[in-house]
């Protein structure tokens, strides 16, 4: 063991610690302002920063395969689909009171009891897990590539059709809206359709 090594430790973090810990604050933060703010849009944009945090937390564990398809799909995708159906349903681009459902506290007991639980699954599973730096990289195209295709296949293909339902969804409500609107706006052109003291006045 050299003394670069022995003198490293928790309180001589190197560059890139320090820089994957900021990039983690901001990540959580805008993981926190995504679900608590009251603005549709502004929550979709949070959510970009929110991916893009994690594509470069990515890219600091040296997974760059894995940080730009966390880009594409994620941050290209997930969010463009997002913004695609609330244009759709023509959701509101200020403060929409209906977006707090008032169980803020039930989904945070939820929330932290499910963080828990991931943080004590992933411990438990990596505990003894050891990465060799001078094998093949983890996050490598080809590693990543036999781990997806062989392992998570069908969770793969299962978020896909999930993401399918939502954009069909989407324009299904928009298309019931139109649809609604429609009789409303031919009534109101039929002429005598309004009836009132402007309309008395002028047939007399």
């Amino acid at each position: 063991m050299s003394i670069a090594a022995a003198s490293h430790g928790f309180l001589s973090p190197t560059g890139v610690e320090i820089a994957f810990l900021l990039v983690g604050l901001v990540t959580f933060g805008a993981a926190l302002v995504t679900v608590t703010t009251r603005q549709l849009v502004h929550a979709a944009l949070w959510l970009v920063v929110a991916l893009g945090g994690i594509a470069v937390e990515y890219l600091l564990l040296t997974a760059e395969f894995i940080a730009w398809v966390q880009v594409l799909i994620y941050v290209g995708s997930v969010v463009v689909l997002l913004l695609f159906g609330l244009m759709l349903t023509k959701a509101p681009i200020g403060r929409s009171p209906d977006a707090d459902s008032g169980n803020r506290w039930a989904a945070l007991t939820v929330a932290v009891a499910a963080a828990a639980a991931l943080v004590w699954v992933v411990v438990d599973a990596f505990r003894t897990t050891w990465v060799d730096l001078d094998g093949a990289a983890a996050g490598s195209t080809r590693a990543t590539g036999e781990s997806l295709f062989q392992n998570w296949v069908l969770p793969f293909e299962a978020l896909s059709v999930l993401l399918l339902a939502a954009l069909v969804g989407a324009i299904v409500l928009s298309r019931k809206a139109k649809a609604a609107a429609a009789p409303q706006a031919a009534a109101s052109q039929v002429p005598g359709a309004h009836s009132g003291p402007g309309a008395k006045e002028g047939v007399r």
